[in-house]
């Protein structure tokens, strides 16, 4: 299976690394070249109750998303992953690429503190399914478990 590889190439990627945003490319990196129809693989990280552009794979995109605006604000004002089988479909989605077609988004919540969200587009329509959230996740996990996140100071903090 593509994820348990994907699992042990990321955790080759991050042994002698700790620097968030770093591994966050490489992550990005990593997942855009690895998963099938995919176009866009990135992170939005908190600035000033903001979602700002951080580290990505794919055409340029939107620099700021306003919590509670489009997929990634959603996901990251709720604290839980969304998978959007058609975005053009999504109530305020906000169309950084007019060839995404679906999205899953996966807030980084550590301690009850908002620290972003990784943002996956695909141009195929329901693309994402449970098992890529429960895998994206762990992958996920292991980033956030591997890296220092303190140094992204800017955090929304849910309590």
């Amino acid at each position: 299976m593509i994820y348990n590889t994907l699992k042990l190439q990321l955790n080759e990627l991050l042994a002698k690394e700790t620097n968030f945003i770093t591994n966050a490319s490489n992550f990005s990196a990593l997942i855009f070249n690895s998963l099938e129809s995919l176009n866009w693989v990135g992170f939005y990280l908190m600035s000033n109750n903001d979602l700002l552009l951080g580290p990505f794979q794919g055409k340029p995109a939107c620099t700021r998303i306003s919590m509670g605006k489009g997929v990634c604000g959603t996901a990251a004002a709720h604290a839980k992953t969304i998978i959007v089988d058609d975005v053009h479909e999504f109530p305020g989605h906000i169309a950084c690429d007019a060839a995404s077609n679906s999205e899953i988004v996966i807030p980084i919540i550590i301690n009850s503190k908002l620290y972003g969200v990784l943002d996956i587009d695909s141009p195929i329509k329901n693309r994402f399914d449970n098992n890529d959230k429960i895998h994206l996740e762990e992958l996920l996990e292991i980033l956030i478990n591997n890296s220092n996140l303190e140094p992204v100071s800017n955090y929304y903090n849910y309590k």
